[in-house]
């Protein structure tokens, strides 16, 4: 297949409350926008023919945020319970109606991680485009890292799993899975507090800010 064929959207994950960083992590500033924003505008450049944002139902931080970037409202997906886990977005972004129907694979991303390399985020598009079949991931020192690319199969059993959490979803036995190894590092990085947003930034040093 090829990777420019690859018809697939992205799933933004973005119910979080951000406690541990004190302040709304997504909308920290981040290359001339904020980081929800980088996020839409990278995957945006990368071929994404859909993004879905999932937001909490009472965020009104975040979809206020969307209302600023011009994100279309038909787009969000709604989690109505995200105390429940992260997991609970990803089933809501599986289980929602509005996707296209021409997709065929679905990027799961984080929703703070904008420091991750645009060429990491492009290896793995290319990844799963070889791999059509199969769930793909990027690796670090051999522990699977974000983002994760679903085919439609895997899809159509997250909307029906009742794993406890997406690791368990990944290692259930028999899913169809591989990854590849990578040399970024900020796939170890996620921004959780303060001091990883300013190791996030270092590692991104040329970003504007």
């Amino acid at each position: 297949m090829n990777p420019n064929a690859l018809a697939f959207g992205v799933i933004i994950l973005a119910a979080g409350q951000s406690r541990r960083m004190g302040r709304p992590k997504l909308r920290l500033p981040w290359g001339g926008t904020t980081i929800l924003g980088h996020l839409i505008r990278q995957w945006q450049s990368l071929g994404a023919r859909q993004i879905g944002v999932v937001c909490a139902a009472n965020g009104a931080v975040i979809t206020d945020e969307l209302d600023h970037l011009g994100f279309p409202a038909r787009a969000r997906i709604m989690n109505p319970d995200p105390d429940r886990g992260m997991f609970s977005s990803v089933q809501c972004a599986a289980c929602w109606d509005g996707w296209d129907g021409a997709l065929t694979h679905w990027v799961l991303t984080l929703g703070d991680q904008p420091h991750v390399r645009e060429a990491t985020l492009r290896a793995v598009i290319e990844f799963a485009a070889t791999h059509p079949e199969k769930i793909c991931q990027p690796m670090r020192r051999g522990h699977r890292r974000h983002p994760v690319v679903f085919p439609q199969t895997a899809m159509t059993a997250l909307r029906e799993s009742s794993a406890s959490n997406l690791k368990t979803f990944l290692e259930t036995p028999g899913r169809e899975w591989t990854g590849f190894e990578s040399d970024d590092a900020g796939l170890d990085l996620d921004l959780d507090e303060p001091a990883d947003y300013e190791r996030a930034r270092a590692l991104d040093s040329a970003a504007p800010f």
